[in-house]
C-alpha cells in the first residue's frame, strides 16, 4: 500500500487466468536492475516466485542483500510494470531467507553482464576462497585469464575491481556471494 492510497481488500481483485503468472513472468525480464541496467530482476534471480493469493499476484523478492540500496527502487519498478501490465495491485513480499546468491543469476543473465563489461561470477557460491584457494577471473574484454585484483571492492559493494594484465582494461567483477 502507498500513502494516500484507501485500505480496501478487494481493489482490483480477481481470479487468476491461466497465462497470467506467464505474462507477470515475461513483464518481469524486462525490469532491469537499476546498478546494472542490461539485466533483468528475473535473470538476477531476485524474484524468486509468483503466485495468486486473494486475487492478486504475489511477487517474493530477495535483494541480493539486506542492505542493498537499489532494493526500494527495484521493488517499485517491479510494482510499476505489473501494474502497466494489468495487475491491479501486487503483492510484493521481500523475503530474506535464503539469503540470495549469484547461484542465481541465469546463464543469459552471466552472458548479458560480460556482454556489458563486468566479469560475472565463475563459480558457485562457494566460500573455498577463504581457505586459501583463488578464483581465477577472466577479463569480459580481451577473455584472458591473465587479470589481477586492485580493490575487494568497485563500483558497488558486490562488485570487485580487478585489471586485466593483457589488455591493461580494468573492470568490474560480480563477486561470488
Amino acid at each position: 500500500m502507498r500513502p494516500g492510497e484507501l485500505i480496501a481488500s478487494d481493489r482490483g481483485a480477481r481470479a487468476a487466468q491461466p497465462t497470467d503468472l506467464a505474462a507477470a513472468w515475461a513483464t518481469l525480464a524486462h525490469v532491469m536492475d537499476p546498478e546494472v541496467p542490461v539485466v533483468s530482476v528475473v535473470d538476477l534471480g531476485i524474484v524468486r516466485d509468483l503466485d495468486w493469493q486473494a486475487g492478486h499476484l504475489h511477487v517474493v523478492v530477495t535483494p541480493t542483500y539486506s542492505g542493498c540500496p537499489a532494493t526500494e527502487v527495484i521493488e517499485s519498478d517491479i510494482r510499476e510494470a505489473l501494474e502497466l501490465a494489468g495487475f491491479k495491485a501486487p503483492l510484493l513480499e521481500r523475503k530474506l531467507t535464503p539469503a540470495w546468491t549469484t547461484d542465481w543469476i541465469s546463464d543469459i543473465g552471466r552472458a548479458r553482464l560480460r556482454a556489458y563489461g563486468i566479469a560475472p561470477p565463475n563459480s558457485s557460491s562457494s566460500k573455498r576462497s577463504l581457505l586459501g584457494e583463488s578464483t581465477s577471473v577472466v577479463c569480459p574484454q580481451c577473455a584472458s585469464a591473465h587479470t589481477e585484483v586492485l580493490s575487494e571492492f568497485g563500483s558497488t559493494a558486490c562488485k570487485a575491481l580487478y585489471r586485466c594484465r593483457d589488455c591493461l582494461e580494468p573492470f568490474d567483477y560480480f563477486k561470488c556471494i
